[in-house]
């Protein structure tokens, strides 16, 4: 790794696609643990080792991914606050528990979210995840803790510092649950504007990465179909179907009542130095667009 490199600022270079690159996950579990995060989350926090090598165990076997979240400027809970999200891009879904210590984290019904399952309740959502995990990555903490102090200011209640959510490169990165809409290449500015989108039901296409929930050649296709038709309501959507023949891959989505077929090609860059840390190259995904077109 040279010295002063920055993933971040690289992939601006390079003009990484940020269409089609939120991680593909729909079912989530944040944890909350203030104080500082090691490089692996889980078990360099404030959880004990045995506690975060169980939990993370546990959502592997689930299909669970488990963030820690902290309220910006890390005061110390009174007590612990679990989410539990569903991307469902249909039937979105957040739940939220108290329970006592993180340790009590091992005890919740992991592998039965889709159920909305006791001890969670449902609450009110958005949340606006900031991920500030500069241990993982330089970028997220660089570009993510002013992002998290912004939006703080704006969205108290809503608003969570969140670990590692993949993407470093396209810091700063903010992860919007139940939804699972992911935005990068944000600025405190930009962040604050995407949210206030969010709340009046907009999406914005200039730092949206893509529904977690959908695989990421439809995250770019739904891009693709957005600009090319101009509706950006956050909820008027849905996928329909995902098909892949070699590197072309066909997607239809409905969209405010009318169906698109929407065909992209995926294709992968020379190998590059993708996150602040890594120790080997890898080629970046893309998603170039082939053709629209309506489906009667």
């Amino acid at each position: 790794m040279s010295v002063g490199f920055r993933c971040a600022t690289e992939s601006r270079h390079r003009g990484d696609p940020l269409a089609g690159s939120a991680s593909t996950v729909r079912r989530f579990l944040l944890l909350e643990v203030p104080g500082p995060w090691g490089r692996d989350a889980l078990r360099d926090s404030r959880l004990t080792a045995p506690v975060g090598e169980e939990l993370a165990r546990r959502c592997r076997a689930a299909r669970v991914r488990p963030l820690l979240v902290r309220r910006h400027g890390r005061s110390a809970p009174r007590r612990t606050t679990v989410f539990a999200a569903v991307a469902d891009p249909r039937r979105p879904w957040l739940g939220q528990a108290y329970v006592d210590g993180p340790a009590a984290v091992l005890d919740l019904p992991l592998d039965r979210l889709e159920e909305r399952p006791a001890p969670f309740t449902a609450a009110k959502g958005p949340l606006f995840c900031v991920c500030t995990h500069g241990r993982h990555d330089a970028c997220c903490a660089e570009r993510g803790r002013p992002i998290a102090a912004a939006m703080h200011a704006a969205f108290p209640e809503e608003t969570w510092e969140v670990s590692h959510v993949g993407g470093d490169r396209f810091a700063g990165n903010l992860l919007v649950l139940p939804d699972g809409l992911c935005y990068g290449r944000l600025d405190p500015e930009a962040a604050v504007a995407v949210a206030r989108g969010h709340r009046a039901g907009r999406l914005d296409l200039d730092h949206l990465r893509g529904r977690s929930g959908y695989p990421f050649a439809a995250q770019a296709a739904e891009t693709f179909l957005r600009r090319h038709t101009g509706l950006l309501g956050k909820d008027d959507g849905r996928l329909l179907s995902c098909a892949r023949e070699a590197e072309l891959i066909t997607t239809t989505l409905e969209l405010a009542g009318r169906r698109w077929r929407v065909r992209v090609r995926q294709q992968a860059s020379e190998a590059q130095q993708l996150t602040c840390r890594a120790a080997r190259t890898s080629p970046v995904l893309s998603h170039g667009l082939v053709d629209i077109e309506p489906v009667d």
